[in-house]
């Protein structure tokens, strides 16, 4: 079984055409969509959704108002400014505050300084990621949620299920939609893979991106 990933130095160069052009030609193969950050491998293969799961990447904070007592030490010490003053600054009884969730970054300093103990550190929910049917095989894809991080997390979880399912179906060759760019999904993407297909177009920006992203798989 060999894997081939087919990845781009800049996103519109064609590299989710090319996958589904493969799809239709290969028989016994399973399809990874790693594009989690703008998944579009779907739009062509229709693919009929057989199990959803969600994805945790990671952790935030959350303040139980019932328990916070409108010291504002959390807000003091947030770089990321995601901690807000909720109701009244003079109400004693209402002044507490909340975590923005999409500013937070889980670093979990409020968690340790609140000298009441009001602020959870929870599991949080990034994304969904599933396992589908094509009329060309297998599928397994993601969606991740707006603003959220941990793609490259995703991915490796993408690649491991479709490795499992190829392993029990006996398949022959997983093919993959990677992510443009050379980032942390891309890096995912690639890590480990027997092929790589780099897509790029004529122009001198695709050039330069190719140069890079081919830099990254050498």
């Amino acid at each position: 079984m060999k894997e081939l990933v087919v990845i781009s130095g800049k996103g519109g160069t064609g590299k989710t055409s090319i996958v589904a052009a493969f799809a239709s030609l290969v028989k016994n193969a399973v399809f990874a969509d790693c594009d989690v950050d703008a998944a579009d491998l779907h739009l062509v293969l229709e693919p009929k959704i057989m199990q959803k799961s969600d994805f945790s990447g990671g952790k935030r904070a959350a303040i139980v108002a019932e328990k916070c007592s409108g010291c504002g030490k959390c807000q003091e010490l947030c770089r990321f400014d995601a901690i807000h003053l909720n109701g009244e600054g003079n109400n004693v009884v209402d002044k507490t505050f909340t975590v923005d969730s999409i500013a937070c970054e889980g670093c979990k300093v409020c968690v340790e300084f609140c000298p009441v103990d009001a602020i959870e550190f929870n599991d949080c929910i990034n994304g969904q990621w599933f396992i589908s049917d094509t009329r060309f095989g297998p599928m397994v894809h993601a969606k991740l949620g707006i603003a959220e991080e941990n793609s490259g997390k995703l991915v490796t979880l993408i690649r491991k299920e479709a490795k499992r399912i190829a392993t029990e179906e006996e398949k022959d060759l997983i093919i993959i939609d990677g992510s443009p760019g050379i980032g942390c999904p891309v890096i995912a993407s690639i890590t480990g893979a027997e092929l790589v297909l780099i897509i790029t177009e004529p122009t001198l920006s695709g050039k330069h991106d190719l140069g890079r992203v081919a830099d990254l798989t050498a």
